[in-house]
């Protein structure tokens, strides 16, 4: 059975992945980045990405506290191979060391887009209080 037939990110993968975003995580938190569009804005890393060979890691980050998001973001990337040198050691048992990218996460955006739909007055009203269709059961 081929692997190729399976859709999504395989076990390694999302192990990996995980592994790299805690350690991406402990990187911005002690702040070791020289930058003032970073200093001056708190870093999430929701999700991290690998690629099929592990040799790639796109980075979802939501910037907290900074007037432009996308600067951030470009900043990241600007720094995005020292950041690969101090998240190494963290990262030693892998072979080959990821090159990091990163983008922004817009799923909490989504998120809240949905739930501004579901709260909406014609979704409440499809969607009832459920005392109605116990009432027809009787």
């Amino acid at each position: 059975m081929s692997r190729s037939t399976q859709s999504g990110p395989s076990q390694r993968m999302l192990r990996v992945g995980e592994q790299v975003r805690h350690a991406l995580s402990e990187t911005l938190q002690r702040g070791e980045i020289i930058d003032p569009v970073i200093e001056n804005s708190v870093v999430s890393v929701s999700e991290v990405r690998m690629s099929p060979d592990l040799k790639i890691a796109t980075a979802f980050v939501s910037p907290l506290g900074a007037g432009d998001d996308s600067a951030v973001v470009e900043a990241l990337n600007r720094h995005a191979k020292f950041i690969r040198g101090r998240v190494s050691g963290a990262l030693r048992q892998m072979k080959y060391m990821p090159e990091f990218r990163f983008r922004l996460d817009t799923s909490f955006d989504n998120f809240a887009k949905i739930n501004e739909l579901l709260r909406s007055p014609g979704v409440a009203r499809d969607l009832g209080d459920g005392k109605s269709n116990d009432k027809d059961e009787d």
